[in-house]
């Protein structure tokens, strides 16, 4: 897993149906989600509690809840935020948009909207870190950067350019500032390392 992955950075929704029996998900029913390798490209597999084989867990599998999406909202011209900010740089799949990827990832972490299910490593000593949406059940992978402490400064410049100078406060809050002292940054291990990635469980 290296910098030549980035062509596997995208979003991919919880599948609606069980991978095996095809039968339909109720909402809020329990399910087994999996992660496999396939045709070069990482793939989300979601299966009902019945045809779940804990013997064939994938590279990664957790537990989770199935929820029915809400209706689409009507489009509005919104401000910029962490999370949408996240999904435009995902989209365009920039090497050079790792670092912002890094820190606004774990702003959404911090701000519990996603929830980190598993880690990887790769055969090259990458970190893989899978990550939950808590509200639509979209998965995010993302690659570990390592980034050093030293380097937050410029980073979190680099987000707040993108956020076009404003920063709702709630994000603000989990932005590394410069003046701030390490030992004052909620999990400063986070900010060790990490790179990334994201993906929907298929439709």
């Amino acid at each position: 897993m290296g910098r030549n992955n980035v062509e596997n950075w995208r979003v991919q929704k919880c599948a609606k149906n069980c991978a095996v029996c095809g039968r339909e998900f109720e909402d809020k029913e329990q399910l087994f989600s999996k992660l496999i390798f396939d045709e070069g490209q990482y793939v989300r597999q979601d299966l009902c509690s019945a045809c779940w084989d804990k013997k064939d867990p994938g590279l990664s599998s957790w537990k989770t809840t199935f929820i029915v999406p809400p209706p689409p909202e009507e489009e509005a011209v919104k401000k910029e935020n962490a999370e949408s900010l996240l999904r435009r740089l995902m989209a365009k799949e920039n090497e050079e948009d790792l670092a912002a990827i890094f820190i606004l990832t774990v702003m959404l972490e911090r701000k519990k909207i996603l929830v980190e299910r598993d880690v990887r490593k790769g055969e090259d000593g990458q970190r893989l870190r899978i990550y939950e949406h808590k509200k639509t059940n979209e998965s995010f992978m993302v690659l570990d950067p390592e980034l050093k402490l030293d380097e937050l400064e410029s980073v979190q410049e680099q987000v707040v350019a993108l956020l076009s100078g404003h920063i709702p406060e709630d994000d603000a809050a989990d932005i590394p500032l410069k003046n701030r002292k390490v030992r004052s940054v909620r999990r400063p291990r986070l900010w060790k390392r990490r790179r990334y990635s994201i993906r929907w469980c298929a439709p």
